[in-house]
């Protein structure tokens, strides 16, 4: 729970710097800080992959294929739920809601809405409660919760200290997931499937990053469902 909690307090600590601070960070640290945490989220998430491939270089492949083909099924998967246009819809109301509040008129319970739905549906959201309660790795929810930190800044001098509140979703939404992952990771583990799942998870952080710098747009949501047909994969054949 250590990243979550992390990302509740981010929320909280940048909500009150935006209301207490009169200048916004300027654009070439914004942009600094972008490099940089993208940079952070390439490392930890292939960090991620490689410590949970384990055994002789033969099993090592065998592995890796096991997670291409868990990716592959899982975009499949993701299209026929079309979980990219759920997210991509979230993002667009986010954009009509951010410029009806710069014509004026909007009411703090729009940022609060916007923002919890920002929060909770980036795959850092969902990746990051599996790389901690699995991987015990908990630095891709701490990345998240300086990327949240940041966005909240910004967001609540456009609707004021309601969008604070949103700490609380995120709190709901990534502590039920990390407890839940924490509650099945021994029958994970006792099955081979907990590393399955990390390898899988570590590759999609990584996609995070490409995503972060903009180097390609890749339907991150679209490959969720990859981590549960990991964990089949793996109780099936054997990790």
């Amino acid at each position: 729970m250590t990243g979550t909690l992390l990302n509740v307090v981010a929320i909280v600590a940048g909500g009150v710097a935006g209301l207490t601070l009169r200048r916004s960070l300027p654009p070439a640290t914004q942009g600094w800080l972008k490099l940089v945490l993208a940079m952070l989220t390439v490392y930890f998430g292939l960090r991620l992959t490689w410590v949970s491939l384990e055994g002789s270089w033969m099993s090592v492949l065998r592995q890796i294929l096991m997670v291409v083909v868990a990716l592959a099924l899982g975009r499949i998967t993701g299209k026929i739920l079309q979980l990219q246009a759920a997210s991509n819809a979230a993002g667009r109301y986010a954009r009509h809601q951010m410029e009806a509040a710069e014509r004026g008129g909007q009411r703090w319970t729009e940022g609060f809405v916007v923002c919890t739905a920002l929060y909770c549906v980036a795959p850092l959201a969902f990746l990051g409660p599996v790389a901690e309660a699995l991987g015990k790795d908990p630095v891709p929810l701490i990345l998240k919760a300086i990327m949240d930190g940041l966005a909240t800044m910004g967001f609540v001098r456009v609707w004021g200290g309601g969008v604070i509140l949103s700490a609380l979703p995120v709190l709901a939404f990534q502590g039920t997931l990390t407890l839940l992952l924490l509650v099945a990771e021994p029958w994970l583990s006792a099955h081979q499937a907990g590393s399955a799942i990390t390898a899988t998870c570590g590759l999609l952080i990584f996609c995070v990053a490409l995503l972060i710098l903009e180097v390609r747009r890749i339907e991150v949501a679209s490959y969720l469902p990859a981590l549960p047909w990991a964990a089949v994969l793996a109780v099936w054949l054997g990790w």
